[in-house]
């Protein structure tokens, strides 16, 4: 079985990779002995996941181990707020609460257009050191309560065009089926 490794120690978002690329080993950085910690200091969804897959090639690169190298940024974006959170999804309230970022999303929709859309982008590290991206998206709208589980991002209350209930109600299943991340590693996986 041909081994990607993904840059990423989100187990979370490596669980959604293992069941949507069967065909394939996943290591996540853990697995590979890398314990930096990667700035993504890019304005894009695009220059954060090549920021990731270019530090984790240069890494194997060193180790003299040659690996297919994936990354991915993904994030929440409001029309109303002109792509916001965006790539600061994670850190929108500030560190990484998940509570916090709903809060300050629902305060800051108050009143505005509730339709949002979440985004992924893969970045796929080529053998001759060319990055090809792949996107895919999901649309829908941010609700006021949070129905389902809450203990991933915004998941609680994004109320999916496709499926007709939040993603934190949906079973892994149904969110795999329409995922923003399902559709850009269908693009991904022709690719490979």
């Amino acid at each position: 079985m041909k081994k990607i490794v993904l840059a990423s120690n989100n187990n979370h978002k490596i669980k959604e990779f293992k069941e949507i690329l069967t065909n394939y080993e996943i290591l996540s950085l853990k697995d590979i002995g890398f314990e930096e910690e990667i700035e993504e200091n890019g304005n894009t969804f695009e220059e954060n996941a090549k920021i990731k897959v270019d530090a984790i090639s240069a890494f194997l690169k060193k180790k003299k181990e040659e690996m297919i190298v994936i990354a991915d940024d993904s994030g929440l974006c409001c029309n109303a707020l002109d792509g916001k959170p965006g790539i600061h999804s994670a850190r929108y309230a500030g560190d990484h609460n998940n509570q916090a970022n709903r809060d300050k999303l629902r305060k800051d929709l108050e009143g505005k257009d509730k339709t949002a859309y979440f985004i992924c982008c893969i970045a796929l590290k080529k053998k001759d050191g060319e990055v090809e991206f792949f996107k895919g998206t999901t649309s829908g709208k941010i609700i006021e309560e949070e129905k389902g589980d809450k203990s991933f991002g915004y998941d609680c209350i994004f109320l999916s065009d496709d499926l007709g209930k939040t993603f934190g109600e949906a079973t892994e299943e149904e969110k795999n089926s329409v995922s923003h991340r399902k559709r850009a590693i269908e693009q991904l996986k022709k690719a490979l």
